[in-house]
């Protein structure tokens, strides 16, 4: 008999305390949103095979994206289908965040794909294909007519005219939870080559993120097809951290480690960010409005993006210690 689907959630997320007074919430200055929470690592599980979806469940991944889409044979959708809806309700992820990947809606599975998972108990619902502001106003009409009104949505670019419309897209929604970008599909797309330095995708990438960051959404890199290149998967990770990425999508279990380290906050950089609070608050204190800090200049916006960071660090230990 299958238990219920309440499983421990990530709190909202937290302030990190301290006198420096927050700007009023405006156009400039947003505080983080609801949906805010670590993404370093987002692990594609194969719905189409039970094994693999319990296994998620012991795996040291932010977010497991239960997946019926492309990958999954035509003679299997439906056993899919089955299979992610009573792994969901069955339960057992812990503070991961359970994310299931349907079909295109104009596909034959789509439709019966999100009345199928608008229910169970999943964080979000992912959908392919978004290219257009049109595209997510169709997937949130789905979700909201299975009943699922409750829940964000999170939306797949992957083609050259979804980067072109990025800022359309990452606007549609304040239910837009995060945008994951499907880098494989659109290097085909582009005649591209794949490179260790990732030439071919560098535009796209600053595009998206952008678009995203523009309208405070989280957003995710795509998967790295070469399971056995672990040094440019780790270089592929550490480039997407350094542009500004929240995290990584995978396909394999053993590129974990190299997502979630990349995408961790260190003990320094931690120490930084305290160091800046503390010092801008004094600053503050003193009656001015700036402070230099191991010769680097401090403003409101080096806090803001100080909390952020610390507010990351916390929600990973919570989420690591429930899993």
């Amino acid at each position: 008999m299958l238990h219920s689907s309440k499983r421990p959630r990530l709190p909202p997320a937290p302030v990190p305390t301290g006198a420096v007074p927050e700007p009023a919430p405006n156009r400039k200055t947003r505080p983080m949103t609801a949906y805010f929470r670590p993404r370093r690592s987002m692990l594609y599980v194969p719905g189409c095979s039970p094994r693999y979806l319990n296994k998620s469940r012991t795996l040291k991944v932010d977010s497991v994206i239960l997946d019926l889409g492309d990958p999954i044979l035509v003679e299997a959708k439906a056993e899919s289908r089955r299979n992610v809806v009573e792994a969901v309700l069955a339960g057992g992820f812990g503070r991961r965040e359970v994310v299931v990947r349907v079909n295109d809606l104009d596909s034959p599975w789509g439709e019966e794909d999100v009345k199928a998972v608008a229910g169970i108990g999943a964080d979000a619902i992912l959908f392919p294909n978004i290219e257009s502001r049109a595209d997510v106003q169709q997937a949130l009409a789905a979700l909201d007519a299975a009943g699922g009104k409750h829940l964000p949505i999170m939306v797949m670019v992957e083609s050259p005219i979804a980067v072109l419309r990025a800022e359309e897209i990452a606007a549609a929604s304040d239910r837009i939870a995060c945008i994951v970008m499907a880098t494989s599909d659109l290097i085909s797309q582009l005649h591209a080559r794949r490179t260790p330095d990732r030439s071919a995708l560098h535009y796209s990438l600053s595009r998206v993120l952008l678009a995203g960051r523009a309208f405070d959404r989280s957003v995710v890199d795509g998967i790295s097809t070469d399971l056995k290149d672990m040094q440019s998967f780790e270089y592929a990770c550490r480039l997407a951290r350094d542009l500004g990425f929240d995290g990584k999508s995978l396909v394999h279990p053993f590129q974990l480690p190299y997502c979630n380290d990349a995408f961790t906050p260190k003990p320094h950089d931690l120490a930084a960010a305290t160091e800046v609070i503390a010092a801008l608050e004094n600053a503050h204190q003193g009656g001015r409005g700036t402070v230099v800090v191991n010769g680097r200049l401090i403003e409101m916006h080096h806090v803001k993006s100080a909390r952020r960071l610390l507010a990351l660090a916390e929600m990973i230990q919570q989420l690591e210690a429930g899993q």
